[in-house]
C-alpha cells in the first residue's frame, strides 16, 4: 500500500508541474564571431583551433550502474559562449531513468544512437507525450517543459542530446520539489498526501549531511 502511494503521489507530481517550472529565456546575440576565454579579453588575439574542440565524448567507460550524462556546454566547452549550441551524451544501463526535469533555456532534440529509448513529455495543458524510440530515432522536447527518458530493455542505450542554447540550464523535478528543504506540511497539503510520505521521498532525494 506505502509503494502504490509513493507511485501515485509520483504521478500526480508530474501532472502539476507541466507548466514551465521557471522563466524561459534564450541566448542574447553577440556582435562579434566568437567571445574569446576570459582571460585574453584586451590582449592580443593568440587562438588556435584548440579552443574550437572538446575531447571528452570518447568511448564510454563500461560497465555503468547507474544513468550517465557527459556534458557540452559552455562551462566544460568554453568556445561555446555566444554560439546558442551545446550537447549532451547520455548512457542508460538497462532499467535506467533521465529522471523528469525541465531545461528553462532550451529545447531539446534527442537522437538515440545506440540501443532503445522510451521517452516523454507533458505540455502545459497536461497532456503527456510518449514514443519508444529505437536507433536512428529522433525526439524533440519542447523548451521548458517536463520531460524524461527510459529505458525498458535489457541491453545499454546511448544517445547524444543537442540544445538551442550553450547554457540550456536543468531543473530536476524530484530534486526540486523534496530535496531543496520545501516544508513538510506544505507538500503534504500540496500533494494531499500524508507528512511520514513525503518524509519518505526527501530521505530518498536529500543527501546525507556529513
Amino acid at each position: 500500500m506505502a509503494s502504490m502511494n509513493l507511485y501515485s503521489l509520483a504521478l500526480v507530481v508530474v501532472a502539476l508541474v507541466s507548466a514551465p517550472m521557471a522563466a524561459v529565456a534564450g541566448d542574447p546575440d553577440i556582435l562579434t564571431d566568437f567571445i574569446p576565454p576570459t582571460s585574453m579579453i584586451g590582449m592580443p588575439m593568440n587562438i588556435t583551433g584548440d579552443y574550437f574542440t572538446y575531447t571528452a565524448f570518447g568511448p564510454v567507460p563500461l560497465p555503468l550502474p547507474t544513468f550517465s550524462l557527459t556534458k557540452a556546454s559552455m562551462a566544460e566547452f568554453p568556445a561555446l559562449n555566444g554560439q546558442s549550441v551545446s550537447y549532451a551524451r547520455l548512457v542508460f544501463p538497462p532499467g535506467t531513468v533521465n529522471p523528469t526535469h525541465t531545461h528553462p533555456r532550451a529545447s531539446e532534440l534527442l537522437l538515440v544512437l545506440d540501443g532503445a529509448l522510451s521517452v516523454g513529455f507533458v505540455d502545459t495543458a497536461g497532456k503527456l507525450y510518449t514514443k519508444d524510440l529505437v536507433t536512428g530515432d529522433m525526439f524533440i522536447f519542447p523548451k521548458g517543459l517536463v520531460h524524461y527518458q527510459y529505458n525498458q530493455g535489457t541491453t545499454i542505450a546511448v544517445a547524444l542530446s543537442a540544445f538551442g542554447s550553450a547554457n540550456a540550464g536543468t531543473v530536476s523535478v524530484p530534486v526540486t520539489v523534496f530535496g531543496t528543504g520545501v516544508d513538510d506540511a506544505v507538500l503534504a497539503k500540496s500533494f494531499k498526501t500524508d507528512v511520514p510520505t513525503i518524509q519518505k521521498l526527501k530521505a530518498a532525494l536529500t543527501p546525507p549531511k556529513k
